[in-house]
């Protein structure tokens, strides 16, 4: 059974726009997360650190608002951000990881 999507809008602690997404992103949802990154402006965190599934459809809604955010993410999805490139265009972390550690490559030991 698939588990919803839910949008969590927020604040980061720097004051940036936090965007929580839990459940599963693939094209029947996808529309709300497009519509949640739009209405936020400017740089923000989107935290997927919940998120159990990212179809491509998920994916093309990360390229297409790939110079904005900074991704949080779960392990989980360390090998399909990679294979798809979105490690190299975007900063992601992992969920564990401390601030201001730059852009961390997927799947090289520092937790994503």
């Amino acid at each position: 059974m698939t588990t919803p999507l839910t949008l969590t809008p927020g604040r980061h602690p720097d004051g940036r726009p936090r965007l929580t997404a839990s459940g599963e992103i693939d094209m029947s949802n996808v529309d709300a997360l497009v519509r949640a990154l739009e209405d936020t402006p400017g740089p923000l965190v989107l935290d997927l650190s919940a998120v159990e599934y990212l179809d491509s459809a998920g994916l093309s809604a990360l390229f297409v608002h790939a110079d904005r955010p900074e991704l949080v993410a779960n392990p989980l999805l360390a090998p399909v951000l990679t294979v798809s490139g979105l490690t190299d265009l975007l900063e992601v972390r992992g969920p564990h990881l401390p601030e201001g550690d730059g852009h961390l490559p997927a799947g090289e030991g520092n937790g994503v």
